[in-house]
């Protein structure tokens, strides 16, 4: 185990850690073993947990040294719904998210633009001109204490919705997070058709695996995504984004951790 848990590694990538995980089950294992979480704010913990609760959980990432990065809730919302009610409950709960920088001072927050061409593409000025109202001002909000947004592909099959946006919003303080996995599962199409045409705004990565049938978050290595290709690119590109690994088990999270030592993929990253 202390062989994978090299320091270079530990310090160069974050951990998905889903807030009730973190809170009431792993906290002592990210913290014995010096693993910086990315929190992810789904479900109720929003509308549920005081402020004490989020302020004492930053508390004692910071008397560990360690950082993080926060995954703004997505499931439900509509960033861009048409609906003036369905948009205000939208707004509504990413705010109570981005309300939480203060707190944990994140390095970053990744959220979903929630596009899909078979739903929004029949009315894409609408839904567009909707989608930017919500994030712009919550862009502005995260720049005031140093923290990006980025947001990561889900359904999206071609980078032309995240270039849209980002055009749009026009600053450094809003960047792109792309999602292997999503690429395999959803997009079903190759990493090389998002980049290097997102490379300008690339600023963060989602690691994990899968067959290309479902979202399986799978360690790297056990699925069907070329990571010795992507991580060259980036290499020869200059490119130094932000890494999340998104195992949804621990022994897979021990599992892309040595992927990562064993193929030295963050050599030059």
């Amino acid at each position: 185990m202390q062989t994978i848990l090299h320091s270079q590694i530990k310090k160069r990538c974050f951990i998905n850690a889903p807030w009730y995980d973190l809170k009431d089950k792993y906290l002592d294992l990210f913290l014995r073993h010096s693993l910086q979480p990315e929190i992810g704010l789904e479900g109720l913990c929003l509308y549920n947990e005081k402020q004490t609760a989020f302020a004492d959980l930053a508390a004692i990432l910071k008397k560990h040294g360690l950082e993080c990065t926060l995954h703004a809730p997505f499931f439900d919302l509509a960033p861009g719904s048409l609906d003036p009610y369905i948009l205000q409950a939208t707004r509504d709960k990413l705010n109570a998210a981005f309300s939480l920088i203060p707190i944990f001072k994140p390095r970053s927050i990744v959220c979903h633009l929630q596009f899909e061409e078979n739903k929004h593409g029949y009315v894409f000025d609408q839904w567009f001109e909707r989608a930017c109202a919500t994030w712009k001002p919550l862009v502005r909000s995260a720049a005031e204490y140093n923290t990006q947004v980025m947001f990561e592909n889900t359904y999206e099959q071609s980078p032309s919705v995240h270039t849209a946006m980002l055009k749009e919003l026009d600053t450094s303080m809003a960047g792109f997070c792309l999602d292997v996995g999503h690429l395999l599962a959803f997009a079903r199409t190759p990493w090389q058709n998002w980049l290097p045409a997102m490379s300008p705004w690339l600023g963060q990565l989602h690691l994990h695996d899968n067959s290309g049938d479902r979202d399986a978050h799978r360690a790297p290595g056990c699925g069907n995504f070329n990571f010795r290709e992507f991580f060259s690119f980036l290499r020869q590109s200059g490119l130094h984004p932000l890494i999340t690994l998104e195992p949804h088990s621990e022994a897979d999270l021990w599992q892309a951790l040595s992927y990562l030592e064993d193929n030295q993929l963050l050599t030059g990253i």
